[in-house]
């Protein structure tokens, strides 16, 4: 795929990055490639109680759960059964956010058993897109075959599919815009894929068919609950069997992370692209800017922790605030006011804007902590923060969403709640972290070993495995199959 350039700056302004040795940007380039993150899906607190280590659960509505083995030691994969069969992906956009990354790492892995694996992208911009263009020829070289959303080919390929997976819930819209009167054949071979947590998702003309489909697959517990509930409240529908999965990271992404020498050098190069030492403390939020993810708060937080050091005369060493997943090129009236009020409170030195960037391994070896402070109902899921935990940083969080079954308050992390009454509490704890270096490392390593347990990619790799052998087993006893 091609290389994606990384942009850094501080408040004030864009400054160029260090020049990169040859060998540098070569693992560079392989990290971008191997670490597929959700921004956004991007991503904790301890009163939920998190599944057992070695299983991933079934909520189905109405009917007893399934529980289906997570533990895989040794090859062969356990999508092997889906060699030569043929598995349409939909997805509603192609873009660096988390629902379509996702898909495409699902296509990845069906392609190395050998599934034929096609895709469709609902919505595309008009014009030549670079991130677009990158990700399909990525998609291509991996041996995808990339179809438009619409015409013959489109409904041929939905009808001879084995398997069709919607991501999100916004790729529903296509059902009926493309298959029309088609769609019945094609439910009983549906698996939906739902990553969203917002409230303006629940719509009849999006997930109206949602009832019929082989089975809901959801990245969390929290999620699943949630969604359960609104369709019956809300639309008057039910859910169908629902499957949670939780995802889980790349071996690409782990052997990084396990590298120490690897990590040393990124953290060199990232930091003296962003002018800081090597003692300084990098608190980073890695995902796409946007209200929801609340990096307005965790700036509010991080200007009234440097507040707090002062006001107690506290030895730490100086802070920094990265954000990550900034737009140069389509700068939203949200991001400006980020940069306002840094440029008010006169913390330009302090504060670090990076483009947007698929290449968040370097980062992740830089930073000291993440904070995941994604507002509202939280993340479904929230990738980067088991990435994070690999890289054994410990986690901030909101306890929302899928956090709540990630991060293990007090222990992997610390928690705060959302809205603007979470300000002080995160705050509060970047100080307790800033000023306790043995804390931090222990809830890194603690992390660590949380990620070894249950969130690595042949976790993952089973528990999906598990629904799509549920789903084609009954979508061949359907009359309509």
């Amino acid at each position: 795929m091609a290389k994606l350039q990384q942009q850094h700056s501080n408040a004030a302004g864009w400054a160029p990055p260090s020049v990169q040795k040859r060998w540098l940007l070569t693992l560079l380039i392989m990290l971008s490639v191997s670490t597929l993150i959700a921004f956004f899906i991007k991503s904790a607190f301890d009163s939920c109680d998190p599944p057992h280590p070695h299983n991933f659960d079934v909520a189905a509505s109405n009917k007893p759960a399934k529980v289906f083995s997570n533990s895989i030691k040794t090859a062969p994969s356990p999508l092997s059964f889906m060699k030569s069969k043929l598995v349409l992906l939909v997805s509603h956009e192609l873009s660096l956010s988390g629902g379509p990354l996702l898909l495409m790492e699902l296509a990845f892995l069906l392609r190395s058993v050998g599934t034929e694996v096609f895709w469709i992208t609902i919505q595309k911009p008009s014009e030549t897109d670079e991130v677009v263009y990158s990700l399909e020829q990525k998609m291509l070289v991996r041996g995808v075959q990339v179809l438009s959303a619409k015409g013959q080919e489109a409904i041929d390929t939905a009808f001879k599919a084995d398997l069709v997976v919607l991501n999100t819930a916004v790729a529903g819209k296509w059902l009926d815009a493309v298959l029309k009167e088609n769609v019945p054949h094609v439910l009983p071979k549906v698996l939906w894929w739902i990553h969203e947590m917002r409230g303006h998702y629940f719509k009849l003309d999006y997930v109206k068919h949602l009832p019929l489909v082989g089975g809901a697959m959801i990245d969390s517990h929290v999620t699943a609950e949630y969604w359960k509930n609104r369709t019956q409240e809300r639309l008057r529908i039910k859910m169908p069997e629902t499957y949670v999965v939780h995802l889980g990271n790349s071996k690409e992404l782990m052997e990084v992370a396990e590298d120490s020498v690897a990590k040393r050098v990124l953290r060199e190069h990232i930091r003296e692209s962003l002018g800081v030492r090597d003692e300084d403390i990098l608190f980073a939020i890695i995902n796409s800017v946007s209200r929801g993810k609340g990096q307005d708060l965790f700036l509010r937080s991080f200007y009234e922790s440097l507040q707090i050091i002062q006001l107690k005369k506290l030895k730490v060493p100086s802070m920094h605030a990265v954000i990550v997943g900034s737009d140069m090129s389509a700068q939203t009236k949200f991001e400006t006011e980020l940069r306002n009020y840094v440029m008010q409170k006169k913390i330009q030195d302090r504060v670090h804007f990076i483009n947007k960037t698929l290449t968040v391994a370097p980062y992740l070896a830089a930073i000291d902590v993440l904070v995941q402070n994604s507002q509202a109902r939280g993340e479904c899921f929230g990738r980067i923060t088991i990435e994070a935990m690999a890289f054994q940083l410990p986690v901030l969080g909101t306890a929302a969403g899928g956090t709540t079954e990630i991060v293990v308050n007090g222990t992997t992390g610390l928690l705060h709640s959302v809205g603007k009454e979470g300000v002080t509490p995160l705050a509060k704890n970047i100080v307790k972290l800033a000023t306790h270096v043995e804390r931090r490392l222990t809830m890194g390593k603690r992390g660590y070993e949380r990620v070894r347990e249950m969130f690595l990619e042949h976790h993952m790799a089973n528990g999906i495995a598990s629904v799509l052998k549920e789903v084609l087993r009954k979508s061949k006893s359907h009359p309509h199959s």
